[in-house]
């Protein structure tokens, strides 16, 4: 699972690209008497696994509409005794909400079509391995109720995240559409960069946490953690770019989190403000067994030997900047 602060409470400025045309799948209600809960959160109790979930080639596979409408079969059966849950086919995600047909359908396809487009275009060429649930609750009570009923388990965050035990997408959307977009990027990164380290992982999607078009592309903007990674700088307790890069999981989500994120992020923002982020991105794809924590590709691709003085000019155009 992959825990996220909440960039979720800035607004997202998200533009739906003229002529995407959503399939709008129709709201249907579960089984009457259907109460007992799917999915727990143990890893040992993942939903039942597809037969083509790889292929001896080693490639990812590829999902038809048929395989598709047999998922929204199957999840009719799964959904809560209520007539409130919504579904959309997004490919590679299905999206299910429980506010209005109308509500659901705008957010699938002014948040997660629109984010699915780019992110597929500038970095991820391959879908997820499995059909990802993208559940999108209203409200913290019915986020907190169906957390409970669906998976097992109270979510651990009041925002959302992604489960790729439970196969799925988990939001409160009252708080805002920056964490969907946050989450978004986590299965395609799981498809596309295999043992990819958390601060990469991580940075790029706090990156589109505040997001909105730039020619096509998806751009991040500044966001709510600038002020946090500024007092750090300011105070000289930030760490190099090394120890940064080569944070294990453990240490990038339990040793100074907060700061972690804010620095992993603002590094690719800083790429992305150098028309750099890309190029890093399918440099470090490449390299990725001979430099598995993408430091010395960063050096590379940033052309500063002495990265000691480009920490000096990062922190400088990080304190410039303005949210």
């Amino acid at each position: 699972m992959r825990e996220v602060f909440p960039g979720n409470t800035m607004n997202i400025n998200l533009i739906l690209h003229a002529g995407w045309i959503l399939l709008w799948v129709g709201s249907f209600v579960a089984s009457a008497g259907c109460s007992t809960p799917i999915a727990a959160s143990s890893p040992d109790n993942n939903p039942r696994p597809r037969q083509d979930d790889s292929t001896e080639d080693g490639e990812l596979p590829h999902y038809t509409d048929a395989d598709f409408r047999q998922h929204i079969a199957d999840l009719k059966a799964r959904l809560p005794a209520t007539d409130d849950f919504h579904v959309c086919l997004v490919k590679p995600f299905v999206v299910i909400g429980n506010e209005s047909p109308e509500v659901v359908e705008r957010r699938a396809a002014n948040t997660v079509s629109w984010a699915v487009e780019r992110l597929k275009r500038q970095y991820f060429p391959h879908d997820p391995k499995q059909i990802i649930d993208v559940w999108l609750f209203k409200d913290n009570d019915s986020y907190e109720k169906y957390n409970l009923e669906l998976f097992g388990a109270a979510p651990h965050t009041p925002y959302g995240y992604y489960s790729s035990a439970n196969r799925a997408l988990v939001m409160n959307i009252s708080t805002g559409g920056g964490t969907l977009v946050h989450e978004i990027v986590h299965p395609f990164i799981e498809a596309n960069f295999p043992n990819c380290p958390s601060w990469f992982n991580e940075g790029l999607a706090s990156l589109y946490e505040q997001c909105s078009d730039r020619d096509g592309a998806i751009w991040g903007a500044t966001n709510w953690r600038l002020a946090g990674l500024q007092e750090t700088i300011t105070d000289r307790q930030l760490p190099t770019f090394e120890e940064l890069c080569g944070t294990t999981t453990a240490e990038f989500y339990n040793s100074d989190r907060g700061n972690n994120y804010a620095q992993a992020r603002y590094l690719c923002y800083y790429l992305q403000e150098n028309d750099m982020l890309a190029t890093y991105y399918r440099d470090f794809l490449a390299k990725r067994e001979e430099d598995p924590s993408g430091y010395r590709t960063l050096v590379k691709i940033l052309g500063e030997p002495d990265m000691a003085e480009f920490q000096k000019d990062w922190e400088a155009f990080v304190l410039r900047l303005r949210f």
